[in-house]
């Protein structure tokens, strides 16, 4: 009788230890599967709603120092497109779906402003190559977002994203580049730029500018 009392008593006991173990069990598994991120860390930033803002800010010095560095004189460049125009692409540029995006530096003459850009008349091109520089206040187009390859859509959550990334790049470029210039008065003034244009008419480029130094 005392036995069958000891062995009785002794399930509860059992059942407890057992429960305790599985507790134990599943912490553990929770905290195996759990990232720990320091708030204003690099994980912490990707948690956090997307920043347009931010984002310029971050990325904007990245494609400057990308784009000056592998920036192709603009005479050079100009021959090897009248040359291959595939070629050039392939060689100097970085693809996009509806043309390359081509890093080039170039010194000339700005031309009267017209909308939101200058032409600029650049020694050593041939007559029928038209160079516009976008001086703002508007600036159009993705090419600065695209100019490095290495900003894909998959990084972001949708497209509107990936537009808003553009367009940001673009607003940071204007504080740090075109804020510091006289555009309404830039006619007849020697520049220096270096930016880049989108490859789709050899005779025509717009360029967006990463960096502009009047002399």
């Amino acid at each position: 009788m005392s036995a069958q009392v000891q062995k009785a008593a002794s399930k509860p006991k059992f059942t407890l230890w057992a429960s305790v173990a599985a507790a134990v069990i599943v912490i553990a598994a929770i905290g195996f599967d759990t990232t720990v991120v320091k708030i204003g860390s690099e994980h912490d930033v990707r948690e956090q709603a997307f920043s347009p803002e931010a984002y310029g800010a971050q990325e904007f010095p990245k494609v400057q120092a990308n784009v000056e560095q592998r920036a192709v004189a603009a005479v050079d460049l100009a021959n090897a497109i009248a040359a291959d125009k595939k070629a050039a692409g392939e060689k100097y540029g970085v693809a996009t779906s509806t043309g390359p995006v081509m890093p080039v530096s170039l010194t000339g003459v700005f031309g009267a402003r017209k909308a939101n850009y200058n032409e600029i008349k650049v020694d050593g091109l041939p007559a029928d190559i038209v160079v516009r520089v976008q001086t703002g206040p508007a600036v159009n187009g993705t090419d600065l977002r695209d100019a490095t390859g290495k900003i894909e859509f998959g990084q972001f959550t949708n497209q509107i994203e990936y537009q808003d990334a553009g367009s940001a790049i673009n607003n940071e470029m204007k504080k740090a580049v075109l804020a510091g210039l006289d555009v309404e008065n830039l006619s007849g003034k020697t520049a220096s730029v270096v930016g880049v244009f989108k490859l789709i008419n050899p005779k025509n480029w717009l360029v967006t500018p990463v960096k502009v130094e009047v002399k």
